[in-house]
């Protein structure tokens, strides 16, 4: 009898074990699990060296203005946090507005496809998709629309993560992923006729040259949207608080620098965009985009707990676990940002490019 229960004790712990790594665990889509995170294209034996390295970046604020060292930079970031941000967020890197009797994951998809049908494409449209990441809310707009979309991430690892999703959900027909800088993009000119961005162009060291690269690849006549991270109308340079609370923000999401709302049809029209609209999606009545990170901590601290073991049994790499930290800490910076009222994720802007180009333009 002893020995029976001693077994069964086992048994249940044994379970309890691997239904809160492999089950509890993963994000609503299951794209990821606990026991596979990994540093991307990083070697696991570097990925502790990475994370620091990413660090060291902001020890030195002028690289940040250098240009050509930020998509390395990017490419780092998106190495460390790939595996972890869809184990426990899921495949869609970006956030959306809740939505009453909504989960999660139907407020994201309802969020992505708002943005194709803002760009009024139709089916069998070649559209682009900006910042792609691994792929989620290319899958949503292409299952949407029925149109072809075009993902471009400067990263390699997501690249192989997206391609894999896509056949998976059977929709490698309409998605497409290319590996490569949106400063410096792979496509001829005119060749879209539709793009989008959803919360991705925020890590471009100069916002006029993605927007300018977006302009030449579209067709004449075409649309392009944006959810920009900015801060807002409330944010006070001179306000302590506001300060560490964006820099935070902007020191756990691989960002050279937050703009400001006010500069983003600036510069739309800067590189020869008509602006067909603008607006604060997170903005009343829109419910609160922040809920889930405070829904998640407890979620945060199931995680870490698995990540903390996993590390130090060997299985995830060294590094995992400051990683994961990080994201934790960036969590309270960006709810902060949505209490207050100082940041949002989804300012959203709507381009044209002109039919012709008015000789002011041409002339520039």
């Amino acid at each position: 009898m002893d020995s029976l229960a001693l077994l069964c004790t086992g048994a249940l712990i044994a379970g309890g074990i691997y239904w809160f790594v492999c089950i509890l665990g993963p994000a609503e889509q299951k794209g990821k699990r606990a026991v596979d995170l990994s540093g991307g294209s990083i070697s696991a034996e570097k990925v502790q060296d990475n994370y620091k390295q990413y660090w060291s970046f902001f020890r030195r604020p002028k690289e940040i203005e250098t240009a050509e060292k930020v998509p390395d930079f990017v490419d780092t970031f998106y190495n460390l946090v790939t595996d972890i941000y869809e184990w426990g967020w899921g495949q869609s890197f970006h956030f959306s507005p809740s939505i009453p009797g909504k989960s999660h994951l139907e407020a994201t998809r309802l969020h992505e496809e708002m943005a194709v049908d803002l760009i009024n494409v139709k089916p069998g449209d070649r559209i682009l998709d900006v910042g792609c990441g691994v792929g989620g809310p290319m899958r949503s707009i292409a299952a949407h629309s029925r149109a072809k979309v075009v993902g471009i991430t400067i990263n390699d690892y997501q690249v192989s993560r997206a391609r894999m999703h896509n056949k998976k959900a059977g929709l490698d027909s309409l998605c497409e992923v290319v590996q490569g800088n949106f400063l410096e993009m792979p496509f001829p000119e005119n060749s879209f006729d539709g793009a989008y961005s959803i919360e991705a162009t925020c890590h471009a060291p100069k916002l006029e040259e993605v927007y300018a690269e977006i302009f030449r690849v579209l067709k004449p006549g075409s649309l392009y949207v944006s959810y920009e991270w900015v801060t807002t109308d409330k944010y006070e340079s001179s306000d302590p608080e506001h300060v560490e609370v964006i820099q935070g923000i902007e020191r756990g999401d691989a960002l050279p620098g937050l703009r400001n709302y006010a500069d983003i049809a600036e510069t739309a029209r800067k590189v020869g965009f008509e602006v067909v609209k603008e607006k604060d999606l997170a903005k009343p009545p829109a419910q609160p985009w922040w809920t889930r990170l405070k829904m998640g901590r407890i979620a945060y601290w199931r995680n870490h707990i698995v990540v903390t073991i996993l590390s130090a049994l060997g299985i995830a790499p060294k590094g995992t676990v400051d990683v994961h930290e990080m994201l934790f800490k960036t969590a309270d910076y960006l709810t902060k940002g949505g209490d207050t009222g100082i940041f949002t994720p989804m300012h959203m802007i709507l381009c044209r490019k002109p039919e012709k180009k008015t000789e002011e333009t041409s002339n520039s």
